[in-house]
């Protein structure tokens, strides 16, 4: 099924963010947005939802194995950090000076 238009979401590759439900839940621990998918509305963050692959010995892979990655969660499960706070916040747009900015609404601080 596709949609109309793109979604547009407050969360980027490379942002720290809290996972604010879930089996990794922790609100005090910052961690890294590794991908965005943007099609499923969901996000890889580094260390959560950890899941098991059994792998074929290959080219790449002589040996093969159990190999242990990273698995998206829903962009709903988790909430920028925002480090001049020092907790999780929500988000807002503004444009200064013809760009579209991402504005803490904790700290009023601009997210690079």
């Amino acid at each position: 099924m596709t949609k109309r238009f793109k979604p547009k979401y407050n969360i980027k590759k490379g942002d720290s963010v809290v996972v604010i439900t879930g089996d990794d839940k922790d609100l005090k621990k910052p961690r890294q947005v590794l991908e965005v998918l943007v099609e499923e509305g969901r996000v890889v963050v580094e260390g959560v939802n950890i899941v098991t692959k059994h792998t074929k010995p290959s080219a790449q892979n002589t040996k093969g194995g159990i190999v242990k990655k990273e698995a998206p969660i829903h962009i709903s499960n988790v909430m920028l950090w925002d480090a001049k706070a020092g907790a999780p916040t929500k988000v807002k747009r503004s444009r200064e000076s013809g760009k579209l900015v991402r504005i803490a609404k904790k700290s009023e601080g601009v997210i690079k």
